[in-house]
């Protein structure tokens, strides 16, 4: 079985879509960790819910970024991780974690990048006004939403749609898109 470290700063939408295609069968891995840098994130919740371990800490009181990743890097080989899916986790992975989980750290950004890249992808699209923004699926290197693409799906944008909707729009997308990717990947290492 594959495990899987969540790494999640908010609500966990993400999150429980992953762990709902898990119950259906259709992502055969298991979410061995959740991580999160927020105390008192909604997402903390959902994780117990699961009886997931679970690990919250604050990187301000980490001496720097690399003390801050050995301590998740030490909660993920503790749990035998095989990969990090980043689901909302508004931080920068550093190179502690780059090196240890090389094309192993997964993304999802709420635009077609690299358009839009960095927070407020949805306030950035409405604010140029463009007619399709969409997702994006990437394995994560050293940049701000910069790694390699491994896949995309647009989303329309109409003229009456509010920031909210727009946000429905691509979570709805994201919520199907992103464990089919994930499940892609080992597919794609298996026959490898």
């Amino acid at each position: 079985m594959i495990n899987l470290a969540v790494f999640a700063s908010g609500t966990g939408s993400n999150f429980d879509a992953i762990m709902h295609a898990i119950e259906e069968g259709e992502l055969e891995a298991r979410v061995a960790l959740l991580v999160c840098d927020r105390i008192g994130a909604p997402v903390i919740e959902k994780a117990q819910s699961y009886e997931i371990d679970t690990v919250v800490y604050n990187p301000k009181v980490f001496e720097n970024k690399a003390a801050y990743e050995t301590a998740l890097l030490a909660d993920c080989h503790e749990r035998d991780i095989d990969y990090i899916i980043l689901a909302g986790f508004m931080r920068l992975i550093g190179p502690t974690l780059l090196q240890a989980y090389e094309e192993r750290i997964v993304n999802i950004h709420p635009s077609l990048l690299p358009a839009f890249p960095g927070k407020d992808a949805i306030g950035q699209a409405l604010e140029k006004k463009v007619k399709v923004t969409g997702v994006t699926v990437h394995l994560v290197d050293d940049g701000m939403d910069t790694g390699p693409i491994i896949a995309q799906e647009a989303v329309a944008i109409e003229e009456q749609d509010t920031s909210e909707k727009v946000k429905q729009k691509i979570q709805a997308v994201e919520h199907r898109l992103y464990p089919q990717v994930i499940q892609s990947l080992f597919t794609k290492e298996e026959s490898v």
